[in-house]
């Protein structure tokens, strides 16, 4: 493991802004008091240009090095999750029902150690570009700032992002070629029934049975729409309906999630349960309504950018703790809006630590701070020095 010096200094000073943010996490576009830390450290480590107020909360650093015209940019993301945290850390979330469960105040705090690094240092030929994106967790932060020009404000040639993996692998480096993460839409159905005493259910048009009928159909898309060899997820991940033991209600609802990696399956599950919401709704002689929407991106890794990706972190962690043929994942992410729109790859961190993301007692060990921060500043270098 080959830390660079500048950051291996920094490694306290990383460690305890890790834990204040953990500590103090905010729900996306409410990152305020994250991206005042992040703009007041990035002043401090003498940045170039420090912009804020992107898509409310988003912050851009810029870190010039040698005259030159290539532009490389790093993204991190900054928000937390609703999720009330167990883990009894002693720099547990002071937020109740906030957490830190995805370890995007780990993501955060590696870009800074980066910062500090390229400020320091200045070895490369062009201009870093650091993003500190708000609002990753399905609530479209990088929609956001590509909505505010993002890079017509802040061009790149190729940009570069990572998340922690807890695979109690720590140091490794990993990445999935091509289409790495899935695409993800949301969806809400409402089934307008008619309600009735739950005495007399022959004078309703009972929602929750339809919604519940509802359910098991739409699950059919997968067994029987989607090619075997193509990979899709449909989970409906709510079910809402009445209120009172007596009652049968007028409205269900349903919501969930599609996870895919080619359109045309995205397309055509979305018809097929439109068909199906049509076909019911005619059937039992009520109205529903389906609100299908994208929220993620396929994310696609640039296959010579993954190259020099891995490349860079061979230079801090060794050959033999880089690997470019992870699986793809049907979780999602949406730096893959950026990437739609300028090509560049990314990478999972490993650290000590196996509970699952988005879990209530996730943990991440800060050793990995240096590591990633250490990664990051690299894959810069090494690009911006290329001949």
């Amino acid at each position: 493991m080959t830390i660079l010096p500048i950051i291996q200094d920094a490694k306290d000073e990383l460690t305890a802004i890790f834990k204040d943010l953990h500590a103090n996490p905010e729900i996306g576009f409410t990152e305020y008091r994250t991206a005042k830390v992040v703009a007041e450290k990035l002043h401090e480590y003498g940045v170039d240009e420090v912009h804020e107020g992107i898509a409310k909360t988003g912050v851009v650093g810029i870190i010039k090095g040698r005259e030159g015209p290539r532009r490389v940019g790093l993204r991190a993301d900054m928000d937390a999750l609703p999720i009330n945290e167990l883990t009894n850390l002693d720099y547990a979330s002071k937020i109740p029902g906030v957490m830190h469960a995805c370890g995007h105040d780990s993501h955060t705090t590696m870009l800074l150690g980066a910062a500090k690094h390229l400020a320091s240092t200045r070895n490369f030929t062009g201009t870093a570009v650091l993003i500190f994106q708000p609002a990753e967790e399905g609530l479209g932060g990088a929609r956001g700032m590509l909505a505010e020009g993002l890079f017509d404000r802040f061009p790149v040639d190729e940009i570069y992002g990572m998340h922690n993996s807890p695979n109690g692998e720590p140091g490794t480096i990993g990445i999935c070629k091509g289409p790495a993460m899935a695409g993800a839409a949301f969806f809400d159905i409402i089934v307008q029934g008619k309600g009735s005493h739950a005495a007399m259910p022959q004078q309703s048009r009972d929602p929750l049975v339809i919604a519940a009928e509802l359910v098991g159909a739409i699950q059919t898309i997968l067994s029987r729409n989607v090619a075997p060899l193509d990979t899709c997820v449909l989970s409906v991940t709510q079910l809402h309906a009445g209120s009172a033991y007596n009652v049968v209600p007028d409205t269900a609802k349903l919501a969930g999630t599609v996870r895919y990696f080619k359109q045309e399956v995205s397309d055509m599950v979305e018809q097929r349960m439109r068909d199906l919401c049509a076909g019911y709704a005619t059937a039992y002689g009520i109205e529903i309504t389906l609100d299908h929407r994208n929220i993620f991106d396929v994310l696609m890794n640039d296959h010579d950018l993954s190259e020099a990706y891995l490349e860079a972190a061979a230079d801090i962690v060794g050959n033999e703790n880089v690997s470019g043929t992870d699986e793809p994942a049907t979780g999602s992410e949406d730096f893959a809006d950026m990437l739609q729109v300028v090509h560049g790859a990314y990478c999972r961190i490993g650290h000590s630590g196996t509970t699952g993301l988005h879990n209530p007692s996730f943990f991440l060990d800060p050793e990995v701070l240096p590591v990633g921060a250490s990664v990051m500043a690299r894959i810069v270098e090494r690009r911006l020095n290329a001949a």
